[in-house]
């Protein structure tokens, strides 16, 4: 298994697994070991005890079940005391039994202490005999250790072996996680260098498994938007080319003297024209490239748009006429307060409508209306009466050059750029603009809708 870097999870994760289980060993360890020495004495004292109540029931505690009970007991270091009915004790064992010990057993009590024999001390168990007196048996606490000890000795190999355990369960917790987190990140690292078309695997943790879901999504995203991207400058190009062919021709024919004096005139007209369209191309980007910028400015203040409509529609009156167009204006009775940004709001009805004047046929309505809704919130309609849009022309409908290049050469098209900016400027004013593929004069329905 490849080592683990320092300082990643793996390492982390087989560190903690290690730490834990050694914790949790130690711990264990301690309460073992403290318990061996219990757990030995207790045994010592059941058999003491036993021993007591088999040489209690002897019919006579005489010298000679002395010295019978101190040959069975002593190969076990234990030594013996009787203590007489009448409160003489006698044996080995005697100077480990107190006066306080002696009545306790008289009195028809078992004994179960700890006292000392010499200078060591000793497991002390009594048991009353049927002859009205009682046996003692003492064993030093030497036994015990030593019994402890072995018991202790027994729990170094599983104590061991837990810790070795906890380290392999730690190494496998890691490679199970770690290893879904390195592929995420290899796939990550590959799509900033530029690669698309990559798919992480999702296993491991549900953790992991989220990871790398969202850099699935990441890569699809990124290869979407690039594909815009793509589409978008390759209409850029077409329509700066256009303008840009026709400048250079014209201007290399007037270099070459090739254009005659009476036609210098309609040369400039067309050069200019195409200057013109060029700058608005280019000043449409722009303002796309300001509306993505932080610092776009938008002061906000109680707004009468009201009025605003009626500036807007007399603004765009002469226009719609010369194109044959009818303009209607429809709103409320009154004034139609919001907090906004008329400057913007202005800008943005400029926008719609320009779009609706360039694709209406003469003779067509274009209609400017204005209501408060049900929830207080001032909503703005440009309708048209031109060939409104499709279902699929709805999704791509704010796409920059989306429909510019969808409809190239079948309807009047500007820079392809407004319908984008529209969007983004009601992004900004805090507002909402929908689309409707047809609205009740035929064509497209465009809705701004201002808070309350």
């Amino acid at each position: 298994m490849r080592r683990p870097r320092a300082g990643s999870l793996t390492g982390s994760l087989v560190l903690l697994a290690t730490v834990v289980g050694a914790t949790a060993v130690l711990l264990a360890g301690i309460a073992a070991w403290q318990t061996a020495r219990s757990d030995a004495e207790s045994q010592y004292r059941e058999r003491l005890a036993r021993q007591a109540t088999v040489l209690s029931l002897a019919p006579n505690l005489s010298v000679l079940l002395l010295d019978q009970a101190q040959r069975l007991t002593g190969a076990t270091g234990v030594q013996v005391a009787v203590v007489a009915p009448g409160g003489q004790v006698d044996g080995p064992a005697a100077g480990a039994v107190t006066s306080a010990d002696r009545d306790a057993l008289l009195a028809g009590r078992t004994l179960s202490t700890t006292g000392s024999l010499g200078d060591r001390r000793v497991l002390v168990q009594g048991h009353p005999a049927g002859n009205g007196g009682a046996v003692v048996l003492a064993q030093p606490f030497t036994e015990v250790d030593a019994a402890a000890n072995r018991m202790r000795g027994s729990l170094t190999l599983p104590l061991v072996a837990g810790l070795i355990g906890a380290a392999l369960a730690g190494a496998l917790l890691a490679r199970r996680i770690a290893r879904p987190l390195v592929a995420a990140a290899d796939v990550a690292h590959r799509l900033a260098a530029g690669e698309r078309g990559l798919h992480c695997e999702a296993d491991g943790p549900a953790e992991a498994r989220e990871v790398a879901r969202a850099l699935n999504t990441l890569g699809a995203a990124l290869e979407r938007s690039e594909r815009r991207q793509r589409d978008f400058l390759t209409s850029v190009s077409h329509e700066i080319r256009t303008p840009l062919t026709a400048l250079q021709g014209y201007a290399e024919a007037l270099s070459d003297g090739v254009v005659e004096p009476g036609q210098q005139a309609q040369v400039g007209q067309i050069l200019l024209t195409e200057t013109k369209r060029l700058d608005r191309f280019v000043s449409d980007l722009l303002e796309l490239a300001r509306l993505d910028a932080e610092d776009f400015p938008v002061t906000r203040e109680p707004t009468d748009l009201a009025a605003l409509t009626r500036e807007t529609a007399e603004a765009w009156d002469q226009r719609v006429r010369q194109d044959g167009l009818h303009l209607r204006v429809e709103r409320t009775g009154g004034p139609v307060i919001a907090v906004t940004d008329g400057f913007r709001v202005r800008q943005l009805l400029d926008g719609l409508i320009g779009n609706a004047v360039r694709v209406s046929p003469p003779g067509a309505p274009v209609v400017l209306a204005l209501r408060r809704t049900e929830t207080g919130a001032a909503e703005l309609q440009v309708r048209d009466g031109g060939p409104g849009l499709t279902d699929d022309d709805l999704e791509v409908a704010f796409r920059p050059g989306a429909l510019h290049a969808r409809y190239a050469g079948t309807r009047p098209g500007g820079t392809g750029l407004g319908l984008a900016i529209t969007q983004r400027l009601a992004d900004r004013l805090g507002a909402t603009v929908t689309v409707r593929g047809h609205g009740p004069e035929g064509g497209a329905c465009f809705t701004v809708t201002l808070g309350p």
